[in-house]
């Protein structure tokens, strides 16, 4: 019945949403957790030993409440977050915790970049995105004088519902 199956569509859908919603919450709490210790660091006379300290400090207080994901390691994953993604509003919705973490370990912003844009473009899932960096696609890009066949392989080794909109 095609009731029943426009209905399910719309539960499907919603729960997709709801769910991206959720993950992007998370996102922009890593964010602005990464943005407080960075403005606390500022304030300290010697930056490097109270940097340090400060997020030793804050891992030891919050990871018995909060759980591991406010380890000292994970506490300054997102003050380097907040560092390579300095505006809340520029974070993109269709990206997920995995993917940005992924993206923080591109030194160069044009090839971050890059790898965001892609990402959101053809909807990459995190496996897809960490395979397109692996197979270095933005150097190959960058080396290529035929970018086009470049592209090809790409789309190639992508599911077809993943493939480029050229």
């Amino acid at each position: 019945m095609q009731l029943t199956s426009d209905i399910k569509q719309i539960i499907l859908q919603s729960r997709k949403t709801a769910i991206r919603a959720v993950d992007f919450q998370r996102v922009l709490m890593y964010w602005h957790i990464g943005k407080r210790i960075f403005e606390e660091e500022q304030q300290g006379q010697d930056r490097a030993d109270y940097g340090a300290y400060l997020i030793k400090s804050l891992a030891q207080q919050l990871q018995p409440e909060f759980g591991s994901g406010f380890s000292a390691r994970q506490l300054e994953r997102y003050r380097q977050f907040y560092r390579a993604f300095p505006i809340a509003s520029a974070l993109r919705t269709q990206l997920n915790w995995t993917q940005y973490r992924m993206l923080l370990r591109l030194d160069d912003a044009d090839k971050r970049e890059f790898y965001i844009a892609e990402s959101v473009k053809n909807n990459w899932s995190s496996r897809q995105l960490e395979r397109q960096i692996y197979s270095n696609l933005y150097e190959r890009l960058l080396l290529s004088n035929d970018k086009a066949s470049v592209l090809a392989v790409v789309k190639f080794s992508l599911p077809e519902k993943q493939i480029f909109a050229s």
